[in-house]
């Protein structure tokens, strides 16, 4: 494959000075993880051509091999939906959620994983196949273990329709490996608590939480310990190389993306050092250096890029201060961060997330 292979539809971009050197990562969805969700949309009675058009985009292009909706587009999508529908639980159900799900060959391969522990890791590297704007990422617990989604990468808040359809679908994966109906121990959600809970427990099958620190799941011990009885060594490894080709594809095997990704989980816990990042990814610091070197980029850009990144994700949720968004993204000082926010989006900080707020309305008034 060519990297003409994937044709990747634009996303608008946001207002304020990139670092030339470190351009913003192009996050992006499956064509085919789309097309689910449209089938989704159109099974809750949306007229998806309406939606595909008003969001200035071609309904045949869900349907091209290796397409790619940028993530902005997608935010539109389902925000624009969720306003069209008029109803705050748009996509939750279990049932939608099993059946329109489209994961192509990750799911293949998960399939083939022995047991489900070993599936869900292998979905922490390829969720990027699927949409490299969604971080999946697994956390021990003495129960069992937090599996958890992030949004990165966007100009414009997710809307929380689009993170609980996403969970519950991760969810519905983990019956369909198993071929067993089993409910998780707890699922969490950052956004605050709907007035009625009643479909959440319903589609879970647990107690629902929220105002929760990260959008996330529990699973047990005895279920990530189930066998898959799909499971095959030899296709396994045939579609693994398929899917490590696509990563390649996408720029995500780089030694830049591997840092991102290791900054971003050291960040709450303050700036992180470059022999700190180099030794968590099993590298000597001047190994690091020299193949940063070589890809044309600075460990302070991707530093920079990591946190203006996560900065709009953070923005975009008001029951966090603006402190607290300074303490997430490592900041000691918070002046550091307002200038930070002036260099990356052209406001401060207090001012951005007044846009983003009034971001939220445009969908409104697009379906009205």
């Amino acid at each position: 494959m060519t990297s003409g292979a994937i044709a990747t539809i634009s996303a608008r971009q946001p207002s304020g000075r990139t670092d030339a050197a470190c351009p913003p990562a192009r996050r992006s969805s499956s064509a085919a993880w789309m097309e689910g969700v449209m089938a989704m949309f159109e099974a809750e009675g949306l007229n998806v051509p309406a939606l595909l058009r008003d969001a200035g985009l071609d309904p045949a292009s869900l349907h091209r091999q290796h397409a790619r909706f940028a993530v902005d587009e997608v935010t539109l999508l389902w925000q624009l939906a969720v306003a069209r529908a008029g109803r705050p639980t748009l996509g939750l159900n279990r049932d939608l959620a099993a059946t329109c799900s489209r994961l192509g060959t990750v799911g293949h391969a998960l399939s083939c994983s022995p047991d489900l522990r070993t599936g869900l890791g292998s979905l922490t590297r390829y969720m990027p196949v699927i949409s490299d704007a969604t971080a999946f990422s697994m956390t021990a617990d003495p129960r069992g273990s937090w599996v958890a989604l992030a949004y990165v990468g966007g100009s414009l808040p997710v809307p929380r329709q689009r993170v609980e359809f996403a969970m519950l679908t991760i969810f519905t994966l983990c019956q369909w490996l198993t071929r067993r109906d089993f409910n998780p121990l707890g699922v969490e959600f950052v956004h605050p608590a709907p007035v009625d809970v009643h479909l959440y427990r319903e589609a879970f099958g647990c107690e629902v939480r929220f105002g929760a620190i990260a959008n996330r799941m529990l699973l047990s011990k005895a279920d990530l310990d189930t066998r898959i009885p799909t499971r095959h060594e030899a296709l396994g490894a045939m579609h693994t190389r398929m899917l490590e080709d696509e990563l390649d594809l996408l720029g995500q095997t780089s030694v830049s993306h591997q840092v991102c990704a290791e900054i971003a989980r050291r960040l709450q816990q303050g700036e992180p050092r470059r022999q700190d990042v180099a030794a968590g990814l099993g590298l000597a610091e001047r190994t690091l250096q020299r193949r940063l070197q070589e890809e044309s980029v600075s460990y302070q850009a991707l530093l920079d890029r990591t946190r203006s990144e996560l900065a709009r994700q953070y923005l975009a949720e008001p029951r966090l201060s603006l402190q607290d968004v300074a303490d997430l993204l490592g900041f000691v000082d918070a002046s550091n961060f307002f200038r930070a926010c002036k260099r990356w989006f052209g406001l401060p900080p207090a001012q951005y997330r007044a846009q983003l707020s009034r971001d939220l309305e445009t969908p409104a008034m697009l379906a009205s």
